[in-house]
């Protein structure tokens, strides 16, 4: 490998890694007790990535949860956020002049998050009347998301914030998804 592009991939990793940590979700918190049902939560096989999900849920927040719907409440503002602030990321970018084809990539990331947005919200009023609609609500996001970070690669956009923002968006896309199956489970005992 050529020692520039060497320099290129270690900065890359570290920038990643330094934006991962350095997130609100990955702030220093107060060492909280994790409740059992976020951690059977966060061990469920669907879940992108465990150690993801017990990271976000180690919070004062999260160790008031007492049921399922609380825990689905709670991911879904959490994934509103993360998804806000990719947002103010893409905004940026798109307000700076770049190429046609940057752009377009950019916009719709754009219009990407602002969906997922407003889906993660829609979501949360959802959880307890119909979570049939609330798990088909996050599902239609994955696809969403993953068509962003596939023009971000094919426009050779080669920042690493928004592939991390892509990629943590999809980890709360599963663990909606997740939620929300669990919830239509329990509102399916109730019956």
């Amino acid at each position: 490998m050529a020692p520039t592009n060497n320099l290129f991939l270690c900065s890359t990793i570290f920038l990643s890694i330094f934006i991962f940590f350095s997130s609100p979700a990955s702030a220093i918190l107060p060492k909280v007790k994790v409740p059992s049902i976020v951690a059977n939560f966060c061990n469920a096989d669907s879940i992108g990535s465990r150690r993801f999900c017990l990271k976000v849920l180690s919070t004062p927040e999260a160790a008031t949860v007492k049921n399922s719907t609380q825990l689905g409440v709670l991911i879904m503002k959490l994934g509103a956020a993360s998804g806000k602030s990719t947002l103010n990321v893409y905004d940026k970018m798109v307000a700076k002049p770049c190429p046609t084809e940057t752009l377009k990539a950019l916009n719709s990331c754009v219009e990407a998050y602002k969906y997922a947005v407003l889906s993660f919200g829609m979501v949360s009023s959802e959880l307890v009347e119909d979570p049939m609609t609330a798990n088909y609500d996050v599902s239609i996001l994955a696809p969403i998301i993953e068509g962003c970070e596939k023009g971000l690669t094919e426009a050779n956009i080669q920042t690493p914030r928004l592939h991390l923002g892509n990629l943590v968006m999809q980890y709360y896309i599963a663990m909606g998804r997740e939620i929300t199956s669990i919830l239509q489970r329990e509102k399916s005992d109730d019956y």
